[in-house]
């Protein structure tokens, strides 16, 4: 989308081990930057909460960068919970039959 600065994001570690919250864009334009600065935070941790009630705008490629950190969590033994997944993000997942794989990203 076009005027979603690429910095348009902000990473915070939440209350206690493991939680983050991710605020502002999570999309095309920012999807490459939110993608490595979570991975580098959920290193070492092996439960990670993620809040994303502050995300302002979501696209496809929010979606894309979820279910990248689904994978590599399931792969690494690492438990991983979404709160408060932006409805856009919600309706592109239905959309393509993975939602699912959302929330049972602790499984």
């Amino acid at each position: 989308m076009a005027g979603v600065p690429a910095a348009a994001f902000e990473w915070a570690a939440g209350a206690g081990a493991g939680r983050f919250r991710l605020a502002g864009a999570l999309s095309l334009e920012t999807a490459a930057a939110v993608l490595a600065r979570g991975s580098s935070a959920f290193a070492g941790e092996r439960a990670v909460s993620l809040d994303l009630s502050g995300v302002t705008h979501a696209d496809s490629a929010g979606l894309s960068v979820l279910l990248t950190w689904v994978g590599r969590a399931r792969r690494e033994g690492r438990t991983l919970a979404f709160t408060a997944i932006p409805d856009a993000i919600v309706r592109i997942a239905r959309l393509c039959a993975v939602e699912s794989m959302l929330t049972a990203a602790g499984a």
